[in-house]
């Protein structure tokens, strides 16, 4: 990451951990902007919308991998077909509860994927993310 801060898509089905990540990268200073979608599906609209005002799509992406409907491994392949319309480098970072080691593996062998986060979301984790 650069010293420019990120702007941040939340991917996640669950409103609490939403509010809670939603809160650490505010009060870090980590995103110039943050946005919130509560479905895969929603994530995917939004920057499929977006697409024409490059300066508003997401430099990263924290991203839940087990949600209804869209699902963090049905959202990375639908974003792969967005993201060649996409001219910025987008990085994803998985945040999930999960504690499947297949569901991380998995994860973490996408080309997209530049790290598995367990939740809650902190502002170390945070800090250690801007020292890359």
């Amino acid at each position: 990451m650069t010293d420019v801060k990120p702007r941040v898509l939340l991917v996640d089905d669950n409103d609490t951990d939403n509010l809670i990540s939603r809160r650490v990268i505010e009060l870090s200073g980590y995103a110039s902007a943050i946005d919130v979608c509560n479905s895969g599906k929603g994530a995917l609209e939004l920057i499929e919308e977006r697409l024409p005002t490059p300066d508003l799509l997401p430099d990263v992406i924290f991203l839940d991998i087990n949600m209804p409907i869209v699902d963090g491994f049905v959202f990375l392949y639908e974003f792969e077909i967005l993201a060649q319309r996409i001219t910025k480098k987008v990085d994803v970072i998985v945040l999930s509860s999960s504690d499947s080691r297949q569901d991380i593996e998995r994860m973490q062998l996408h080309p997209r994927v530049v790290t598995f986060i367990t939740k809650p979301l902190s502002a170390s984790v945070l800090r250690s993310l801007q020292a890359r």
